[in-house]
């Protein structure tokens, strides 16, 4: 809305399907909720119960500007053990959710006016975290036939003397792709090649099913350009604590640092020792939270398969499933309408994730298998859909 009080660059409104699909939540009593991707399981109890033992024990102050110093030593213990990479302690910074992080990147890299790619279908916020930093954001799109790879070809058309960095999401919120090692590396190749950086969103590692999970930082010759966002919201349901953090050149820490002095100084001391027990506990709590999701995934997958004027790519990472409507003729809007009303289940229309995504649904699998059979028994009935 317009007001003398409000900075003029909020005068058009900004909110987005994905925001407003949180005061659709409450318009059924029996609604099934598949449009936020929350995980649904709470944050392990052991974890919990460690964390708050170590509040009663006097962690309640400020961290560290970097982050508290067990935590970074744990996460670059993490990357050693896990992926064979060695991270410096000056290279790591803790930040207030992932969400923060890209904003802090976006503020320390970018001039007024810098462009930076990102790949269509789209994390719904990228386009305003660039925009709030000064920068224009640049889509290329991703298709469906390509099972949603990033085209080399269509990068480099997008490259321009002002372009100062890619961000990466892998696996993809919202399609659910895992780029292959040959599309990281010819990413590589060309950011090589034109002196780009990559900004790489690594929040759904562990929800790599169809292979294992590998960080663009790894790949040859992009440990200098490669600025690494992670996250323990979805990788340790532990959304609410807002703890991710960054891996990057140490110059670009030192700032990002800086930036986030005059943002929130640290992120908060109890959800940092939190992700400190999270990392010592991953052998005992991840597995079977990756297999819930797991298992969640290629139900709702087969169940897609049963249904008319729906399709979808075999599962192969992420929380979600990125759902082709088009053979109903309706737009994303009104198929996410007819669900809400005719089933009462709630999802977020693909155009959410940038024009490309317009004729497909995201399905956010955060709700146990038995409500989403009934979540699909419901949808199965509905004339749009039947077989």
């Amino acid at each position: 809305m317009k007001h003398r009080f409000l900075a003029k660059r909020y005068w058009k409104d900004n909110s987005t399907p994905l925001g407003d699909s949180v005061g659709l939540a409450r318009s059924y009593p029996d609604l099934i909720n598949l449009s936020i991707g929350d995980p649904d399981l709470t944050t392990d109890e052991r974890i919990i119960k460690a964390a708050f033992s170590d509040a009663i024990d006097g962690h309640t102050h400020y961290t560290d500007s970097f982050g508290d110093l067990e935590l970074r030593s744990a996460i670059m213990d993490f990357y050693t053990e896990k992926y064979g990479y060695d991270v410096e302690l000056a290279e790591c910074m803790v930040t207030t959710s992932a969400c923060h992080a890209m904003w802090l990147v976006m503020e320390t890299i970018l001039d007024d006016g810098d462009e930076v790619i990102i790949h269509e279908p789209y994390f719904t916020p990228y386009v305003q975290q660039i925009r709030l930093a000064g920068g224009i954001p640049v889509p290329v799109v991703t298709r469906e036939e390509n099972a949603f790879q990033l085209d080399v070809a269509d990068l480099e058309k997008a490259i321009t003397e002002r372009t100062k960095a890619i961000i990466i999401n892998t696996p993809n919120n919202p399609t659910g792709t895992c780029f292959s090692r040959e599309t990281l590396e010819a990413i590589a190749d060309v950011a090589r090649e034109h002196d780009i950086l990559i900004v790489s969103d690594d929040i759904y590692t562990a929800f790599s099913y169809a292979e294992p999970f590998i960080p663009m930082t790894t790949i040859e010759g992009m440990r200098d350009r490669t600025i690494t966002i992670g996250s323990f919201s979805k990788d340790f349901c532990m959304t609410g604590w807002r703890i991710g953090y960054i891996l990057a050149p140490e110059y670009i820490v030192k700032t990002v640092k800086n930036v986030n002095e005059n943002n929130v100084f640290t992120a908060p001391s109890i959800s940092q020792r939190a992700a400190i027990h999270a990392l010592r506990m991953r052998s005992e709590v991840q597995p079977p939270i990756i297999e819930e999701y797991r298992k969640r995934t290629y139900y709702a997958c087969e169940r897609i398969g049963k249904l008319t004027n729906m399709t979808v790519l075999p599962p192969r990472g992420s929380l979600y499933l990125f759902v082709n409507i088009k053979g109903t003729g309706l737009s994303s809007a009104e198929v996410t309408r007819r669900l809400l009303e005719e089933a009462h289940v709630l999802v977020v229309p693909g155009n959410a994730f940038g024009e490309s995504g317009e004729g497909y649904l995201r399905l956010a699998l955060t709700v146990p298998v038995d409500k989403l059979e009934e979540a699909f028994d419901r949808i199965s009935q509905m004339e749009l859909f039947k077989s």
